[in-house]
């Protein structure tokens, strides 16, 4: 008797936790937003983007500098080739090789993983991002959401209602709130600053000249964008 009470109550409770178990799942809530739209909005984020392009641009030209001074060493070394004596042929070797070793230095140093491009993008805009994490942070708990996407994140967003988009909101947070509210995000209209990116490794510079064969020249690259 006691054990059919016991398999009584227990199928009870499974009944009741199978019933309030999609209820429970209603009641969580969820929302989106748009990141790159929110920062796009902010001056500091746009001035930051705009200082980073200034010093990619600046470096690259740099770099562009150091490549035309190897390029006379190797064309003197051309020009000089057939008076100069073994020993002095090397040394003259040598030379172009090390400032060709320097030159893929720097630039890694520059623009290489964790280089000071890298460096200098952190230092700029962290402090914007931080700032639009704590927006979206108390939007969520006003709104009571129990996730929060992003739309221009890495996630993809085959379809999305507008009723769950809380940019705006998190706009009003900054701030920065227009006149319609809970709107989707107009990309197209919106004019952002384009991002730095690495530079990819000349390929001119990682052949050793060899005497009597003249290095390809490598146009400058214009910066390109990313978010």
């Amino acid at each position: 008797m006691n054990k059919l009470l016991l398999w009584m109550a227990a199928l009870s409770m499974g009944l009741v936790v199978n019933i309030l178990a999609p209820q429970a799942a209603q009641a969580q809530k969820f929302g989106y937003v748009d990141s790159e739209f929110i920062m796009s909005k902010m001056p500091a984020y746009t001035q930051a983007q705009q200082e980073l392009n200034t010093l990619s641009a600046n470096w690259q030209k740099d770099i562009e500098t150091q490549k035309k001074d190897l390029d006379k060493l190797y064309r003197n070394y051309q020009a000089e080739e057939v008076v100069l004596t073994e020993a002095m042929k090397k040394k003259r070797q040598d030379e172009i090789l090390k400032k060709e070793q320097d030159i893929k230095t720097y630039q890694n140093r520059i623009f290489g993983f964790e280089g000071q491009l890298f460096k200098k993008r952190q230092e700029l805009t962290k402090p914007v991002q931080d700032k639009v994490f704590e927006a979206i942070e108390k939007v969520a708990k006003k709104k009571q959401l129990a996730i929060v996407f992003d739309k221009s994140g890495d996630l993809t967003m085959l379809y999305t209602n507008p009723v769950h988009d809380y940019t705006e909101f998190v706009l009003e947070e900054l701030g920065l709130a227009s006149e319609d509210r809970n709107q989707p995000a107009q990309k197209g209209a919106v004019k952002t600053v384009a991002t730095p990116q690495t530079p990819a490794t000349d390929a001119a510079a990682e052949e050793e000249p060899v005497p009597g064969k003249q290095p390809a020249k490598t146009p400058a690259r214009p910066s390109t964008r990313k978010k």
